[in-house]
């Protein structure tokens, strides 16, 4: 646990957004700065934070490699949402299977499971802390903004400040069953992980700060991701691309191969990552041929389990009074 260490009272934005389209990227920046003026760029930090689970901001690597620009932020974007389009049969996507929603809310209820998907697997998160450089676009990506004429009302929250420092720290032992594949919901009060960060939070007095939950270092198979709990989506859409991320591309997202000039080839700038080993299984899965590399490697980013999870080895919540 963090609290924020400043030369002066640390600020704080709370924003609504208007998203203009079922996918849209806003610079808060402007947003700030339309309301505010000038008051964030004092500091040398800021923590962004969202209050949804399919809009958010960019992991802070992978925003720098974006270079912070919107302009090319949706290409890669773009990518995600061709691993997982849209009414491609998901779980979640069952309304009438969806025990939570009550009458009233089953038919506004989006279908939006390739959300929730492009936003664990895209390097999207709920709550990231950037170096706040002057002028530079703070991104903001709603990936369900717009959905049948509803515009979605978007909250979030940016605190600016100079630094932090860790006061408390605890290791929390998180039972797992014995599936190969499965999810954990920490906030299960059977857990009392909650509970514990926030006896950390009354006890050293932090009134703005963060809470960094981190997986262990030994722990190589398992992800942490800050998203909506419900049962069809995290038992069953996501356990399956985890399980075989490969079939799952095909099944899902088959079509795409099909059409290889999709994805424009400049993705491939902004996401290296562990690609080569998933690469020549896929080939020798599906009989590719070597010319079609490129569009493969534009295609596969999104997709293998161990890209999936290494990025979300941590989550960071926000701390406020």
């Amino acid at each position: 646990m963090r609290p924020f260490l400043m030369p002066q009272s640390p600020v704080e934005f709370t924003l609504e957004l208007t998203p203009q389209a079922r996918v849209d990227v806003i610079d808060v920046r402007r947003v700030i700065a339309a309301q505010f003026g000038d008051a964030l760029e004092d500091y040398p930090r800021a923590l962004c934070c969202s209050f949804h689970t399919t809009a958010g901001y960019l992991d802070r690597g992978v925003a720098a490699r974006l270079k912070h620009n919107p302009a090319d932020v949706m290409p890669y974007i773009d990518v995600f949402r061709t691993m997982f389009p849209e009414g491609a049969g998901y779980e979640h996507d069952k309304l009438d299977r969806r025990i939570e929603l009550t009458d009233e809310q089953r038919p506004r209820e989006p279908l939006n499971a390739h959300s929730h998907l492009a936003f664990m697997a895209g390097a999207l998160r709920s709550c990231v802390s950037y170096p706040n450089g002057r002028g530079e676009p703070i991104t903001f990506v709603d990936l369900d903004g717009v959905h049948k004429g509803h515009v979605r009302q978007r909250q979030t929250t940016v605190l600016g400040y100079s630094g932090e420092e860790t006061v408390a720290q605890s290791r929390i032992i998180v039972p797992v069953s014995g599936h190969s594949v499965d999810s954990v919901n920490l906030k299960d009060p059977n857990l009392g992980v909650y509970e514990t960060c926030a006896q950390l939070v009354a006890d050293h007095g932090v009134t703005k700060g963060r809470l960094r939950l981190a997986l262990a270092a030994g722990e190589h198979h398992a992800g942490l991701t800050v998203n909506e709990y419900e049962t069809l989506l995290m038992r069953h859409d996501l356990r399956e691309v985890l399980r075989d991320p490969l079939r799952f591309m095909v099944e899902k997202a088959g079509h795409m191969l099909g059409n290889p000039r999709a994805i424009p080839a400049k993705t491939l700038d902004y996401a290296k990552y562990d690609l080569v080993r998933v690469f020549n299984k896929m080939v020798d899965v599906m009989g590719l041929r070597e010319s079609m590399v490129e569009s493969v490697l534009s295609r596969a980013i999104g997709v293998p389990a161990a890209r999936f999870l290494r990025m979300k080895r941590s989550v960071s919540l926000l701390v406020s009074d």
